[in-house]
């Protein structure tokens, strides 16, 4: 079943297209990276999916329902982002119980435990924590809600690089245990791969790829060698990323398509690319990165 199902989606603010014709159907029960660069869509994607926002143009639909201000979609779908907020006058503690009373799969004891286990304290107020606290304590609420659609919008910000390991494996831990339909966009691939199932790449709100995670780190090869053989080879091919490392050798990226064989006797050295890397080099303007504000013309 498809918990999520996108046909041509568009999001529109006067000329300009946050989402561009995107497409994707995003099945039960899987954990999928939502990957792109900073103005890729990737927040615009989420809110449509909550239904927050109404899309301009194309077919969205979540539980087979349209979202936007949908009873249905709002008691089984929870975004969790930075911009979150809870009424002033609650404590951190009233709101756990106001959660339990909202979402009808809330697991009260697990909500607690984490709240214990990330030292807080049920008399305090929201708008009194740091931003890492805040965020913190959104992935609590995220993760209690056991909602069937689970959005995270980069969940992290604020947060120590130890919180941010212990809420990668809660969310792994409670997933194998509770499993749902869970998106998670996020700056940090490297951090996060482990416990992904699916990486949906968008760019300039398309979508550029939705492949397992498996394919998606053999979708490309590095190669070096001499300057001179590897950039005649590469001349009819479609290049990823091109830098010239040393004096006499260069670093190119491209698609895992050629026999090794072949490679190996041009004399090239093979070295894996991970799906970070890959999803930098896809969506690059230039194929040399920034080293290519440096070069003459």
């Amino acid at each position: 079943m498809n918990v999520v199902e996108c046909n041509g989606l568009i999001k529109s603010y006067g000329k300009f297209k946050a989402l561009d014709n995107l497409s994707v159907s995003i099945k039960e029960n899987k954990i999928t990276g939502l990957i792109g660069r900073n103005g890729a869509g990737k927040t615009t994607f989420l809110k449509i999916l909550a239904g927050f926002w109404r899309e301009s143009f194309g077919e969205v639909k979540v539980f087979n329902e349209k979202p936007f201000n949908n009873l249905v979609v709002s008691a089984n779908t929870i975004l969790i982002d930075e911009y979150m907020n809870f009424p002033d006058s609650l404590t951190l503690g009233e709101i756990l119980e106001f959660g339990e009373r909202f979402y009808e799969k809330w697991d009260s004891n697990f909500a607690h435990r984490l709240f214990k286990y990330f030292s807080f304290d049920e008399k305090q107020f929201y708008q009194n924590l740091s931003k890492g606290k805040r965020s913190t304590f959104n992935v609590i609420v995220g993760l209690s809600s056991r909602c069937a659609l689970t959005l995270f919008d980069e969940p992290t910000t604020g947060m120590d690089a130890a919180v941010r390991k212990d809420f990668y494996r809660a969310l792994l831990k409670d997933y194998l245990a509770n499993p749902r339909t869970i998106i998670i966009s996020s700056h940090h691939l490297e951090e996060i791969e482990d416990i992904l199932e699916d990486i949906l790449l968008i760019e300039k709100g398309q979508t550029y790829f939705h492949l397992p995670i498996e394919d998606v780190k053999e979708y490309a090869i590095g190669l070096v060698g001499r300057t001179s053989v590897i950039q005649q080879w590469i001349y009819d091919k479609e290049v990823f990323f091109n830098q010239q490392i040393t004096d006499d050798d260069s670093y190119v990226v491209l698609k895992n398509k050629y026999p090794t064989e072949e490679l190996k006797r041009l004399g090239f050295k093979i070295t894996p690319v991970t799906p970070n890397d890959l999803c930098v080099y896809l969506t690059n303007k230039t194929t040399g990165g920034i080293d290519d504000v440096f070069s003459k013309e």
